[in-house]
């Protein structure tokens, strides 16, 4: 009997939890030279903003162990040019496609939202990602997602504009006190899911000038690196709020981090900076899933979604100590 890979987010059933990060597939074509966008669960495109952005000059890539570090600065045409030139494509091709969005101001996320949903082709959308970890230019560029009202003000503009029908998920950052308390904010916004996480702000010195490795000093470390913060966000958001779907995300390159992310309590999973060197990844985590499913006696994604919570809770309180610390319960 076959495994039932299919999940839903909101109103949308996916055939298969596995998606591109937002940023990894560029517009879509890229992506299509090396993998069929077909077989993904969906693609993610690069967050759509106002105006068109050349991003931050060179060098903005820097590899780290076991990740990297970017500081891209969201290059891209502009949501004319996206809804001229990329919609059109995306929608002739047999993939389901979620628009990420991003803006320097409440304003801007409001006015793209309403252009992707004034769009003739607004039904090719599968769902919406508000990127709230841009700068807020009207708050001395303090990122929306490090204020839960800022964050929850974004998710409101958006959910406004859009489709009822059409899911808002809102893509939170790790670099943050309490994600918990910024993913409520969002829910109670109207938000459908969540997609955890962006990446974690990071720096590396060129070891020959010695001097910061890229032109905008810091940037976003993504990769295995991250793997264990992403976990740690998704366990604590779905413990917080059990029913919002999660797209987890940060490190996945196999199915065994895949099904990490499903236990942990996400229904999807996004593959980003893998794609970088293997662009058919999707395929395979998408089987070694599969295979870890099996392994495990699990016959629908479904049942797994969460499945660490339960256990631990069969487990019962846990005692733990360190080398010269008294015992203490954790709960």
């Amino acid at each position: 009997m076959a495994l039932d890979l299919s999940t839903r987010i909101g109103a949308v059933t996916l055939a298969n939890p596995v998606l591109t990060a937002s940023g990894c597939g560029g517009s879509g074509r890229e992506l299509a030279q090396f993998t069929d966008l077909s077989r993904l669960g969906a693609f993610v495109t690069c967050s759509v903003m106002m105006q068109p952005r050349a991003g931050r000059p060179t060098p903005r890539i820097a590899e780290t162990p076991s990740g990297m570090l970017n500081a891209m600065g969201l290059p891209g045409p502009g949501v004319d040019s996206f809804l001229a030139r990329d919609l059109p494509w995306l929608s002739g091709q047999d993939v389901r496609t979620v628009v990420s969005v991003a803006g320097n101001t409440l304003g801007e996320f409001g006015e793209v939202a309403r252009l992707l949903a004034d769009s003739p082709l607004a039904s090719a959308i599968t769902a919406v990602e508000v990127n709230v970890a841009c700068p807020n230019a009207e708050d001395r560029g303090r990122m929306f997602a490090a204020s839960p009202s800022a964050a929850a003000a974004v998710v409101r503009a958006v959910r406004s504009a859009i489709h009822r029908d059409t899911p808002v998920l809102a893509k939170l950052s790790p670099d943050v006190t309490d994600i918990g308390t910024i993913a409520l904010a969002c829910a109670d916004a109207g938000v459908t899911g969540l997609s955890l996480i962006n990446t974690m702000s990071g720096l590396a010195i060129d070891p020959h000038t010695l001097r910061p490795a890229l032109t905008g000093v810091s940037g976003g470390l993504s990769g295995p690196a991250l793997r264990p913060v992403a976990l740690r966000c998704v366990y604590q958001v779905h413990a917080a709020l059990p029913e919002l779907p999660i797209v987890g995300g940060g490190g996945v390159a196999t199915g065994r981090d895949a099904l990490e992310f499903v236990v942990a309590g996400a229904s999807a999973v996004s593959v980003g900076t893998t794609l970088l060197h293997d662009p058919s990844a999707p395929q395979r985590i998408l089987r070694e899933l599969e295979d870890a499913l099996t392994a495990h006696g699990i016959p629908r994604l479904a049942d797994a979604v969460g499945l660490a919570h339960r256990a631990a809770a069969a487990i019962g309180p846990q005692i733990v100590r360190g080398p010269e610390e008294p015992i203490k319960e954790l709960t």
